[in-house]
């Protein structure tokens, strides 16, 4: 394959997020996250990178957390879900919190690919009106990436983590691994795609148009063509993600459109643990916090949708 990347797991990707919290490691999993202040105390607690949490040796993942101790008030990710663990693994990993979160869309290269009939359709009326191109390296791509999602922070109005800033995605174009392919049409780039590369797995990190990419069906034509080159690289598997917001719904157009691409779903977990019970008791008695699902209950609502703002400014 000729990739030697971390991807998710890789520091740079932890370090592109650290406006959310400091960068720490964990050293014998080998996986990263970051340290956030609970405000208005004196606690800090852990999350695993956004979107995914993975890590190299899973097995080790329960030293680091007890090395971590009542340093950290409680720790959640999201894991990664090629990560090498099982539920019950999970459940002596994470006591607290174990929940099937999201239905991750796969194409499993060793099996036969049977896509969506309109999916293909768009493919290829896109192939007739766009030129795709591929890049080892998308930083030189980074300012026209910038413009692409600009647009699709400010039509789904992004305001939460999801956002990123300039200065993540400088981080974020220069990571080991990730590679972008965009769509062309008369020289001016009308949707891009990003994938980060890790072991046998691609995994889909973004996708953004602008309005004559949507219009010319640029996302089926780049997806299409992903496929095609992943499947030559030597890669077993290729993620495409989830559907858009918190649950799995029927009428998420997001998951309607990956499933069209997919022969396989996997489930990410999402995984929670009490690392200072006192303190953690503490900070929901104080903030007078009723029983609630979320996890950590103190962090209810932190990352709700607001009116985004461009990204192009440092």
């Amino acid at each position: 394959m000729g990739y030697l990347s971390l991807g998710y797991g890789h520091p740079l990707y932890c370090q592109s997020l650290n406006e959310f919290g400091i960068p720490a490691e964990l050293p014998r999993s080998g996986g990263n996250y970051l340290q956030r202040r609970i405000s208005e105390t004196g606690y800090v607690d852990g999350m695993g990178a956004y979107p995914l949490f993975t890590c190299e040796r899973w097995n080790k993942l329960p030293e680091d957390l007890r090395s971590i101790g009542r340093k950290l008030v409680s720790f959640s990710a999201v894991l990664d879900p090629f990560g090498h663990y099982n539920e019950s693994s999970l459940r002596e990993y994470f006591p607290d919190v174990v929940l099937p979160f999201k239905k991750h869309f796969v194409v499993n290269f060793n099996r036969p690919l049977t896509v969506c009939s309109h999916h293909l359709r768009n493919a290829r009326k896109a192939a007739g009106q766009l030129d795709v191109e591929l890049s080892r390296n998308p930083s030189l791509w980074l300012q026209e990436w910038i413009t692409l999602y600009d647009q699709l922070v400010q039509r789904h109005r992004i305001g939460d983590i999801r956002r990123f800033s300039y200065c993540s995605f400088t981080r974020q174009l220069k990571i080991p691994g990730m590679i972008a392919l965009r769509a062309v049409h008369d020289g001016v780039t009308v949707g891009m795609l990003l994938f980060l590369v890790q072991n046998e797995t691609v995994y889909y990190h973004l996708g953004a148009y602008s309005a004559d990419g949507y219009r010319m069906n640029a996302s089926s034509g780049l997806f299409s063509a992903a496929i095609d080159f992943f499947r030559t690289q030597g890669f077993s598997w290729m993620t495409l993600g989830a559907g858009a917001g918190m649950a799995n719904t029927p009428d998420d157009g997001l998951a309607r459109f990956k499933s069209g691409w997919s022969n396989e779903t996997r489930i990410a977990y999402f995984c929670g643990r009490i690392l200072n019970p006192e303190a953690y008791a503490d900070i929901v008695r104080e903030r007078n916090i009723l029983p609630t699902p979320y996890f950590p209950a103190y962090r209810k609502g932190e990352f709700c949708k607001q009116q985004g703002q461009p990204v192009n400014k440092e």
